[in-house]
């Protein structure tokens, strides 16, 4: 009987000695990734004036193809199409 009982407690032990070394190399690699994403450079701020720039210059160009056919459906002279086309630029 002793011969045994020490085969099936080597058994046991192996697989306990296996579950907790993959419970330890689990525990490493979520502890190795925190590390790596902490220690990982912040990401560099998306550029903030090229949107409201694009948007501005959108804008514009709407205000300006809308002045324009004000000017040939005869509703504004040349002089105020001048004017308003230039306060429009301006900005």
């Amino acid at each position: 009987m002793a011969g045994t009982a020490t085969a099936v407690h080597g058994r046991v032990q192996r697989r306990q000695d296996a579950k907790f070394a993959q419970r330890d190399a689990d525990t490493a690699a979520t502890r190795n990734q925190a590390y790596e994403e902490q220690m990982a450079p912040p990401p560099a701020p998306a550029p903030a004036a090229a949107a409201p720039a694009a948007s501005a210059t959108e804008d514009r160009l709407a205000q300006l193809k809308s002045l324009g056919e004000l000017k040939q459906s005869g509703v504004l002279t040349d002089a105020e199409f001048e004017a308003q086309k230039a306060k429009i630029l301006a900005g």
